[in-house]
This record gives structure tokens, C-alpha cells and sequence, in this order.
């Protein structure tokens, strides 16, 4: 790692701190350690200390003193993503991990060390495992999801719902994503309580977080062999089948990528949407009052307080200028998320509304944009709207204050969000969707109110009842005919609300 030319760092400075100094977050060459106790507590406040002394790229060490670049302006970050001529992701290039500075057992090991899937690879074959992953992405049936997420979201509730009270990160938060993801790869019967909390330590930058990367992997390479050998209609079936061929091993690891990442952003992401919710009175009032829809309110909370910090593993593959600073080819670089999008630069009046702009850092940029944004999206939009509908009286059970979070490198966890409500009885949610095939596209869109219902002049021109709920249960999510008119004694629904119930989809 080279030192930035303009440091100010005098020659009979000494190159750490002495015992005591409250300076503790230094480490070797002066350079800022982005984990510890200081970081834990307040890396947010590192980062603009980082700011104001390097500007928008700064010199740090992570974990084990590990020197890198971290890229902290929202301008030089999108730079970086998009100049893959210049940046890399494939991490065997990094110098500290050709010279073993990067150790295997490394707290970051699973984010950083090369991995045949697609956060690592480049080129011609980064083409061929995004093409596979993004046809299966494509296969998947919307509104089917949103039905299924929508119903695991009412069976959460119903878990707590006739106590009055809970907490709704380890009780809904934390399981809602694993559970939709289980479902979206196929493998519903793997969802338990372990695996949750498996992705939840993967991330955290602990001693135990390979031996949970090592547990995850185990559950995948399992179920990438029962599908190899009997496929059925969901992603991993997909995946195997492509015609990219990817081997057993491409598809267990590629199927980490899209697990953990959308279960853990997810996550956070719920988690302080509902927080926000619970606690700024303005902002409550604007959503109950029609001003802000939830996905708004995401896209805000997407700003202020993205689900991943940072991202690291990048690679210079030659000698370049970023942010002002003399990057070398083989120099490790990570970007700060939670910082670019507090850029100054784009950001000057962080009060200002940011509610409808996707212009954020939270999904990445460039040929590695999260390809499964749609879906992270879907079940926080569905997941926090079902669980509103339900509560709508929740209320924090403690002082804003006693918030505890979680604070590492590459998340900040939300610990706990006990709420107070009106104990309610449990609903009807047996009823469990598969993910049926794509839907043929609509020939019309145009939302308009029903025709006049026709005199019946006969019981048997009746219009026969909906069918139950029973003889639904079996019929796959796809696209069907316009209801019939309504039966008698129904009054039929006006645009807005049949326009709610199809967004929402159920």
C-alpha cells in the first residue's frame, strides 16, 4: 500500500501511537483502523475524519492490519465500479493475498478470497455466469412472490401477534428474507433457525464467521446435488439448466452469492425502515397520510442508512489516479456505501428528501450491480406493508435511546426493536403458494371501472361464488382471466383499490 504524497505525517512523528494516546484507532504508518472499539462505536465518525484529511480516498487497514484503499466519495466509487480496465474484483491479483498479509482465517475471508461465482469474475466469464444467474432471475413469477411473501409475512405475525408485544428483528426481520429466499431457491425445508443465523454472523467480520460461511456452503452443495439429480420448477433447477453449463461447485457458490446478499441487505434493510417508522413521528404521519409509500420510504432509508456499509475485495490491476491519490497496480480497495451516499458533494442538505431516487450506492454499480435488487425491494415493500396493516398501532417498547446496534466493517445490524400493540388474533395464512411460471404478458393496462353487471333473469345466469380458499390452494401463480362480475350484496371495488391489490399482489 503506498502513502498518500500529500500526507502531512512529519518525519520525526512517530509511526503509531504510544500506550494511551487517545489515538487508538491508528495502526502502523498512522493509518486508521476501520475495526476495534473505535470503529465498533462510531465508524461512521472515522469515516469523515478520513474525509477531511485524504478526501474522497483514503489509506486504511482492516482486519489483521491489512492495508487498502477505502473509496468514500459517491463520484470516485461509481468511477471505480464502471473503469473495469483500470479495477478489478478478482481478488488473487491483490497484492496482500499474493504475499499472505491476507491470512485464509482472515474475518473477511469470505468476502474477499476468490471464489468461482460471480462477485469475482471478469470479462467473458463474468458475461456467462451473470447471463445464467440473471435468466433465472427472470423466470420468476412477481406476483407469485409477492403472494408468498405476503403470506409469510402474515404467518410471522401470527407467531406474536395475540401477545401485544415483540421484536421485530429476531422475529420477523431476521427470518422474512431466509424464508423467501429458501423459497425462491428451492429449498423451503432448509429454512431454520441455524441457517439464519449463519448468514447474520457471515457477515459481521467474527472469529466464527468461515465456520458459518463453511455450514452455509454445506446446505447449498447438498441441494445443488438433489436438484442436479431431480429438477423442479424453481432457481437452482433454472441455474443448473442453463446452457452456460455451469459445474456443481459454480452453482452452490454462485447460489451463496444471491443468498446472503439478499437475505442480509434485506434484513437491515427492514429493520430500519420499521425503525424509522417507529420512531420519527413526521415520518409515520406522512406515510399513514398517503404522502410517502413504502417503496418511497425504502429508496430513503436505501440513503441514509444502507444495509451494507462497504464492500471490499477490489483490485487495482495497474498503476491509476483515483480521488487524487496514486493508486498501484496490485493495491486492495474497498468502497464505503454508507459514506458515498453522505457525500457532501452530492448530499450538501442531508435533510432533503431523497424519497424516488435510485441514484444511491446500496446496490453497487457498474457490470457488478446487484442483480437481485428487485427482489430485496420486493420482500422489505411487502414484508413492511403486511406487517403495518396488521400493527398499525405498534409502538417502540423502549426509549428511541436504548437502541443497541451492531456496528462492523461490512453491516450495521440493528440488534433489537421491541414494539407494543393491540394483541390481535391470528389470521388464516395455511395456504402455501409455489413459484409458478412467468405469467404471459398483459395485452391491456388500462385501469378503468367494471362494465354494468347484467340482470340475472335466471338463477342458473347467476354468477356462481368465488371458489374457497381450499379449491385455490392447488392452482399454480399464473396469470388468469379478469374476475366475473361481482356477486349480489358485493360492492365492486373502485380502480385505486383493484390497482392497490395487484401491486400488492393478493
Amino acid at each position: 500500500m503506498t502513502t498518500p504524497s500529500h500526507s502531512h505525517r512529519g518525519a520525526d512523528e512517530p509511526i503509531s501511537p504510544p500506550p494511551g494516546c487517545p489515538a487508538h484507532g491508528l495502526g502502523p504508518g498512522g493509518l486508521r483502523r476501520l475495526y476495534g472499539s473505535e470503529a465498533e462505536s462510531d465508524l461512521a465518525g472515522i469515516y469523515e475524519k478520513l474525509r477531511a484529511e485524504h478526501g474522497s480516498v483514503a489509506p486504511v487497514l482492516v482486519h489483521d492490519d491489512v492495508p487498502m484503499w477505502a473509496v468514500i466519495g459517491h463520484t470516485e466509487t461509481l468511477h471505480m465500479l464502471r473503469t473495469r480496465s483500470h479495477f478489478t474484483r478478482d481478488s488473487r491479483r491483490m497484492r496482500v493475498v499474493q504475499d499472505g498479509t491476507f491470512a485464509p482465517d482472515n474475518p473477511l475471508a469470505p468476502m474477499v478470497t476468490w471464489a468461482p461465482l460471480i462477485s469475482f469474475a471478469e470479462g467473458a466469464e463474468h458475461q456467462r455466469v451473470r447471463g445464467a444467474i440473471n435468466d433465472a432471475l427472470s423466470t420468476i413469477d412477481d406476483r407469485g412472490l409477492r403472494r408468498f411473501i405476503h403470506r409469510s409475512s402474515q404467518r410471522l405475525v401470527n407467531e406474536f401477534c395475540e401477545k401485544g408485544t415483540a421484536d421485530l428483528v429476531s422475529q420477523f426481520a431476521e427470518h422474512l428474507p431466509m424464508a423467501v429466499m429458501c423459497e425462491v431457491l428451492g429449498m423451503p425445508d432448509e429454512y431454520n433457525e441455524r441457517l439464519v443465523q449463519a448468514g447474520r454472523d457471515m457477515t459481521k467480520g467474527t472469529a466464527t464467521a468461515v465456520e458459518s460461511n463453511e455450514y452455509v456452503m454445506s446446505v447449498l452443495y447438498r441441494h445443488t446435488a438433489r436438484r442436479r439429480a431431480q429438477p423442479e420448477e424453481d432457481f437452482t433447477s433454472r441455474l443448473i439448466a442453463h446452457p452456460a453449463q455451469l459445474t456443481d461447485d459454480e452453482v452452490a457458490q454462485n447460489l451463496r452469492v444471491v443468498l446472503i446478499a439478499a437475505y442480509e441487505g434485506t434484513a437491515n434493510l427492514m429493520a430500519n425502515v420499521l425503525r424509522m417508522v417507529l420512531t420519527d413521528p413526521r415520518f409515520r404521519a406522512q406515510l399513514n397520510g398517503g404522502q410517502m409509500t413504502v417503496p418511497e420510504a425504502i429508496e430513503q432509508s436505501l440513503w441514509d442508512e444502507p444495509p451494507m456499509n462497504a464492500q471490499v475485495g477490489y483490485v487495482a490491476t495497474e498503476d491509476a489516479e483515483l480521488g487524487g491519490q496514486r493508486i498501484k497496480a496490485g493495491d486492495g480497495i474497498m468502497y464505503v456505501i454508507a459514506a458515498g451516499n453522505l457525500d457532501p458533494v452530492i448530499r450538501p442538505d442531508l435533510k432533503a428528501s431523497m424519497a424516488g431516487n435510485r441514484a444511491h450506492l446500496a446496490f453497487g454499480g457498474g457490470p457488478h450491480e446487484c442483480p437481485g435488487q428487485d427482489i430485496a425491494r420486493s420482500i422489505a415493500d411487502v414484508g413492511v406493508d403486511a406487517l403495518l396493516m396488521r400493527l398499525p398501532d405498534a409502538e417502540l417498547a423502549v426509549d428511541e435511546k436504548e437502541l443497541r446496534w451492531r456496528q462492523t466493517l461490512i453491516a450495521r445490524h440493528l440488534v433489537d426493536l421491541p414494539v407494543m400493540f393491540t394483541p390481535r388474533p391470528p389470521q388464516d395464512v395455511k395456504l402455501r403458494p409455489t413459484m409458478g411460471r412467468v405469467p404471459s404478458p398483459r395485452k391491456e393496462w388500462e385501469v378503468s371501472s367494471p362494465p354494468p353487471r347484467p340482470q340475472a333473469t335466471s338463477p342458473a345466469a347467476a354468477v356462481p361464488a368465488q371458489a374457497s380458499a381450499a379449491e385455490r390452494s392447488d392452482q399454480p401463480l399464473v396469470a388468469t382471466p379478469p374476475p366475473s362480475p361481482t356477486g349480489e350484496g358485493e360492492r365492486p371495488k373502485g380502480a385505486l383499490q383493484r390497482l392497490l391489490r395487484w401491486w400488492r399482489g393478493y
